[in-house]
């Protein structure tokens, strides 16, 4: 299993699937809001399926460990106070920041806020980890997913107005995704990816649960059938996207992995178009894929020159 985590195309084809899967939560959410009849303003019944979701998505995994293996359910008493806080950092503030957050801003300013983490992700790796540095293939990467999540995005409603409720909480959103980042990366090296996973989503989402159910009118979530199926597809998703990413970062960098997150906005650009009646398929997005795909070929290439230049240097070293 550790080879396949290691391996180069493997770990881009899991990178993408990761992407795939975080950007159809794009379509499912706003679907979901309009079938339980969630008011964009109401932030307790957001928060609560939110809660919901991620509650569902941890028992899942959980569950899985109890069927398959249950000595990784366990984890060491030195390491439940750090559990306790990632899950809180993880699941509960960065998604309370990012659903606020979110309902106040435009779609573009909530596509672009929302690449912030993985800036910030990769310059905190930068100065975290010796081999993780910010250098020409990564600044190209960059640049390219960022210019092709102003593609994918271009032609909607931009203003240039600052509020802390709105953009600030969405670059809060980044930065904890970001710290996160890191925190995962090292949590993983001592708790199994699952095991991390499956408690981080259950401690956070019952905060989210915590704070929100109390102050939760009675009729502010109004749940069908297909508004059950949304909810079970979405903490799917967010299970084994989050357990997938989670083993990706035990075994490889994270300012390399972060570039893959460019990939999510526009995935939710294109399944936005596809199952959301009014919202369609254009060039810009295929632009914003082509961009994105640039970013991500620059991360990974190793030509000629390049591969000469490290082993002169391995040489002289």
């Amino acid at each position: 299993m550790k080879s396949v985590f290691q391996n180069k195309w493997a770990v881009i084809c899991i990178a993408i699937f990761c992407s795939i899967l975080w950007g159809s939560a794009f379509p499912v959410l706003k679907i979901s809001y309009v079938e339980l009849q969630l008011a964009a303003n109401d932030t307790m019944a957001q928060i609560v399926f939110a809660g919901l979701r991620f509650l569902l998505a941890g028992l899942i995994l959980l569950l899985f460990l109890l069927c398959t293996n249950r000595n990784q359910l366990l984890v060491k008493r030195s390491h439940i106070l750090i559990l306790m806080l990632f899950g809180i950092i993880q699941t509960t503030v960065q998604y309370f920041f990012f659903y606020n957050g979110l309902s106040k801003v435009s779609g573009m300013q909530g596509a672009i806020l929302s690449s912030s983490g993985t800036f910030l992700a990769v310059m905190l790796a930068h100065f975290y980890y010796r081999d993780d540095r910010i250098n020409w293939k990564k600044t190209i990467g960059m640049i390219a997913g960022f210019a092709g999540i102003i593609a994918a995005n271009w032609g909607q409603e931009f203003q240039f107005h600052f509020q802390w409720s709105g953009e600030g909480f969405m670059i809060m959103s980044g930065l904890t995704s970001a710290v996160t980042t890191i925190m995962t990366k090292e949590l993983a090296s001592d708790i199994q990816p699952v095991t991390l996973t499956g408690w981080q989503l259950t401690i956070g989402s019952l905060v989210l649960l915590i704070v929100g159910v109390p102050s939760l009118n009675e009729q502010s979530i109004t749940f069908t059938p297909f508004g059950w199926g949304l909810l079970i597809y979405a903490a799917l998703l967010s299970s084994v996207a989050f357990a997938l990413w989670t083993t990706v970062l035990k075994y490889n960098k994270a300012g390399e992995m972060s570039i893959y997150s460019f990939l999510t906005p526009v995935f939710g650009a294109i399944l936005s178009a596809i199952f959301i009646p009014g919202e369609s398929f254009n060039l810009y997005i295929l632009a914003a894929l082509s961009l994105v795909a640039v970013g991500i070929i620059s991360i990974n290439y190793k030509g000629k020159l390049f591969t000469q230049t490290k082993q002169i240097r391995k040489n002289v070293g």
